[in-house]
């Protein structure tokens, strides 16, 4: 069957992450996604390497690796919208798609005629959709945000890492750019709902998506704990702030991770670990309690660990139900039966490298699943293509366009 958003076409104009990831996400469900790119450029990500997707050779190809994880199943058109010939290709596309896709600084596509209000007019069904660093209005409206910055100032990088008392403390980013992710995600959804609102209204709108809000948003709990109480929560490594036991601890041969989340759990870890005794404590016999007396309850289950593997841990706890795990790296990962079973690394047929691998979309509906079309496309693979299909363009008028450097 046709992909749930067969019916949509998305331009795209967003580059390096966020913006990316939310055209995936749409292209994935079966959208047409035009990606328009600098001519001679592209995307900031393709220049973001090593690693590059490697050829059958065994040499580096020009794909950086970057952006092949957020442009699968997208067409590249490369168009210069500096220029009023390649302004007015964007309009005429944008007059024929449902979404357009931006992270420009705030402003900044208006000059070219390309901002909400300039297309609104030729198209009042168009679903806009801006990402930036910290929104459309406020006080740092203007300035550029990336990732790192953000979960900095967001409030993440201030839960993040290891405790003041430990040796490394201080704040720790997350290992991949989470916020851009987040933003993408909050993005497609609110794509999502505009369209849905199209289906009564007739009308597009436009969306102010701003990575600031985003992380503050996702802080979720922690947030809470602090609004709650006025006390902002500190790095706690890799416990839990509201629930103990719920961290990582060693064992014969590495560590693992023990995720207790009730008092039942806690007391069948306890029998496992041949301390029964630690859940008819009046310390540990409640969450709560394990919470205020997390500093003596932590290191008694830390000597108790280091006697059985991780897989004997897995094992054993796994029989009665407590839920726990090992610190896979990506290979162990990938290698791991439940992604193997679920398809979560997938390939497509690359004209540089012959074979692309994936990471598959989590994305799993019964009717209309996921597609996966097309590699990531090379630079301006498409342009000819979908400027003579989409605007009716001769191949005359295109090579005029190529003599120019219009596309």
């Amino acid at each position: 069957m046709a992909g749930a958003l067969s019916h949509i076409r998305v331009l795209d104009l967003s580059r390096v992450l966020a913006g990316p990831w939310a055209g995936q996400i749409m292209a994935d469900l079966g959208a047409e996604v035009i990606k328009v790119e600098r001519p001679g450029a592209g995307d900031d990500t393709r220049a973001w390497g090593p690693p590059y997707l490697k050829g059958a050779d065994g040499r580096d190809t020009s794909e950086a690796a970057y952006f092949l994880s957020a442009n699968r199943n997208k067409h590249s058109v490369t168009i210069d919208f500096t220029r009023p010939e390649g302004q007015q290709l964007v309009r005429e596309l944008a007059q024929k798609s449902d979404i357009v896709i931006e992270n420009f600084k705030v402003g900044g596509l208006a000059s070219y005629g390309l901002d909400y209000p300039s297309l609104k007019a030729i198209n009042p069904r168009l679903i806009y959709c801006s990402i930036t660093g910290f929104g459309q209005f406020g006080p740092y409206a203007k300035r550029a945000g990336y990732d790192f910055m953000i979960q900095g100032l967001g409030g993440l990088m201030s839960i993040t890492g290891r405790t003041d008392q430990e040796e490394g403390s201080g704040p720790v980013k997350v290992g991949v750019a989470l916020t851009d992710i987040l933003t993408g995600l909050y993005s497609s959804v609110a794509i999502l709902a505009a369209l849905a609102s199209r289906e009564i209204s007739g009308q597009g709108q436009h969306i102010d998506m701003a990575l600031l809000d985003v992380q503050v948003a996702c802080l979720a709990n922690q947030a809470m704990n602090y609004l709650t109480t006025g006390v902002p929560p500190k790095r706690l490594g890799n416990a839990h702030p509201n629930i103990v036991p719920y961290q990582d601890f060693p064992t014969a041969d590495g560590d693992f991770i023990l995720t207790v989340g009730n008092d039942s759990q806690f007391r069948k870890f306890c029998e496992v670990a041949g301390h029964r005794e630690w859940a008819d404590d009046s310390r540990f016999s409640t969450n709560k309690a394990r919470v205020a007396n997390r500093a003596e309850l932590i290191p008694l289950i830390r000597q108790a660990t280091v006697f059985k593997t991780t897989a004997e841990w897995v094992s054993a706890l796994e029989e009665v139900g407590v839920p726990c795990g090992p610190i896979n790296d990506l290979a162990a990962v990938f290698a791991d039966p439940q992604v193997k079973a679920r398809g979560l690394r997938v390939e497509l047929a690359h004209p540089l490298a012959g074979i692309v691998p994936q990471v598959a979309s989590p994305l799993r509906l019964s009717e209309t699943p996921v597609e996966y079309r097309m590699p990531p496309p090379l630079l301006g693979e498409h342009t000819e293509q979908v400027l003579a299909r989409l605007l009716g363009l001769t191949a005359e008028r295109i090579a005029e366009l190529h003599k120019e450097e219009v596309i």
